[in-house]
């Protein structure tokens, strides 16, 4: 059983809902494997375990009703289940004895414990303990309703919990208040503004985890700051009342040339997670990308997807292939437009603000890590990835799917020449948004330096080239297109968005970067996007003088 589990842990078709059941605002109808249950509450408990320590119970967001323990399981409770008391529980807090509550289930996880990727320590530090707090904000609740029968053990006895356990943490109130003077999405008038504000509603842990970046940070940062080293020469006496910023992303129209790059764990900020941002993306009429480490489920994606939404599929290729075969499948099935290869990530990046964030510097040696030490979200959640990813996989991929290809996370112009040579169909120049290398070089660099050398890569219609990493302004979109990129990649501002208003959040980063787009090419004296032109901007080498 073992082995079934460890593979089923490592892929995330494990994110597909089992088949028999019925949430209150999904349906779900296709069959899964009974490997691929287990191997998802598996991966669950696993990935919850890193954020136990800050975050908060779910507050009620834009009318969605707080469920008490008792009435938010009342789905899941059986008359045939017995009720475990509460210490009860918590004497099973061993490694070889492991039981955790979730939405006032309990759970045996003992069997678990040898195959969790964030290490033994952290979730043997759970064993006996309610983790519900940890498990709610990433997952979907209909996930525990399939478990194999041995792993469910019964039913918390609510009247034996202490006070103690149903007391709102400072963080709880400290996000309940905050949410109730955070003013409409519609008065924010710029992306960073709504970053300043998701994070007086965010977890400690969620920001810590959106915001981080590799070692020192200096690339996070460069990839905004380079951007102000490109100036615009702007054309006038132009007629500008009627603009159009309609394009299309491997032949897939959009009204604006902007996707929302795949990122992971929306639901951490806010309760819909990534269904708002697909709901989101639908009403703008932009294309997404979903992450292979989407904390919602490929089922409820696709319950909330409109018909013929275009989705791309961003996917690391995991050390069991089979597990990526089955996933590029599933997707292709799904009708998704593209898969989107990340391969800037061999190894997580040294993101200390996410692993400060657990407050637990010190490893154990029961982990059998000793120095090691805590691990963040990022590599809590990426113990599967394939370190050894090579240009051959991309024959090895298109043996597999007919979807368009794109390479994510290239940052050079040889790369560029590479991926165009395995006859991908574009390329995103990224850096993972300063989350990997430090001092990896800015996004619209690379693209500078590929329209001067290879300006037939970035003018070819059948090789797109896209950059995402530091857009904050819709300047900085303009300044891309102007260089050749085909589109403009937004992750983290989506996030923020989502994790301040849920999906009205997402509507107002996007409306926010489409009205300062639209102002731009005004101002700029164009009135298409295949206007945009080289010439239209210069590069400075130097720094934009000091703003009053």
């Amino acid at each position: 059983m073992l082995g079934a589990l460890r593979n089923a842990m490592r892929t995330n078709i494990l994110r597909i809902a089992p088949r028999n059941i019925r949430p209150r605002h999904h349906t779900f109808s296709a069959p899964q494997p009974k490997d691929a249950r287990v191997g998802y509450f598996v991966a669950s408990c696993m990935v919850a375990s890193v954020f136990l320590w800050q975050a908060p119970s779910r507050p009620s967001i834009h009318n969605e009703p707080v469920l008490p323990l008792d009435e938010g399981t009342s789905t899941t409770r059986s008359p045939r289940l017995k009720l475990i008391p509460f210490d009860e529980v918590a004497r099973h807090n061993k490694r070889d004895d492991c039981w955790v509550i979730i939405h006032g289930e309990v759970y045996d996880v003992t069997k678990f414990i040898p195959i969790h990727p964030g290490g033994l320590y952290a979730i043997v530090k759970l064993a006996g303990k309610d983790v519900t707090k940890a498990f709610a904000p990433i997952h979907s609740l209909d996930v525990l309703l399939d478990l194999p029968p041995e792993a469910h053990v019964g039913s918390l006895d609510l009247t034996t919990a202490p006070a103690e356990a149903l007391q709102d943490s400072e963080e709880d109130v400290r996000i309940r208040e905050a949410r109730k003077v955070i003013p409409a999405p519609e008065a924010a008038l710029n992306l960073n503004e709504i970053e300043r504000l998701a994070t007086t509603v965010l977890t400690n842990v969620a920001y810590a985890y959106y915001a981080s970046a590799g070692d020192d940070e200096y690339t996070f940062h460069e990839n905004s700051d380079a951007y102000k080293r490109y100036w615009f020469r702007p054309r006038i006496m132009n007629k500008v009342s009627r603009i159009s910023t309609a394009s299309s992303m491997l032949g897939v129209p959009t009204s604006l040339p902007v996707f929302v790059s795949p990122a992971a764990l929306a639901r951490l900020g806010h309760p819909g997670g990534e269904v708002n941002i697909v709901q989101a993306a639908a009403k703008e009429g932009i294309i997404q990308g979903i992450s292979i480490n989407a904390s919602c489920s490929l089922d409820e994606i696709a319950a909330a997807r409109r018909p013929d939404q275009p989705l791309m599929f961003q996917i690391y290729l995991d050390r069991h292939r089979a597990n990526s075969e089955r996933l590029l499948k599933r997707v292709e099935k799904d009708g998704y437009n593209a898969i989107m290869l990340t391969v800037d990530s061999a190894v997580p990046g040294k993101r200390e603000r996410d692993q400060r964030a657990k407050g637990d510097f010190q490893a154990s040696a029961i982990s059998g890590a000793e120095g090691q030490g805590v691990l963040g979200v990022a590599q809590a959640i990426s113990g599967y990835q394939d370190p050894d990813i090579s240009w051959d996989d991309i024959a090895w991929i298109r043996s597999i799917t007919s979807l368009p290809l794109i390479i994510k996370g290239i940052q050079c112009v040889e790369d560029v020449e590479k991926a165009h040579q395995h006859g991908v169909e574009g390329v995103i120049i990224s850096n993972h948004g300063g989350r990997s290398l430090d001092f990896s070089p800015a996004p619209i660099d690379i693209l500078h330096e590929l329209n001067q050398r290879r300006p037939d890569l970035t003018h070819n219609p059948k090789f797109e080239v896209y950059v995402d990493g530091g857009v904050r302004r819709g300047t900085d979109v303009i300044k891309a297109l102007c260089l050749g990129a085909k589109g403009v990649g937004l992750g983290r501002p989506i996030l923020y968005g989502n994790g301040a208003w849920g999906e009205p959040g997402v509507r107002r980063v996007i409306q926010i970067i489409r009205e300062e787009v639209e102002t731009s090419m005004r101002l700029l004296g164009v009135t298409r996007i295949e206007d945009l032109k080289p010439e239209m901007v210069k590069y400075v080498d130097r720094d934009p003088g000091r703003r009053r």
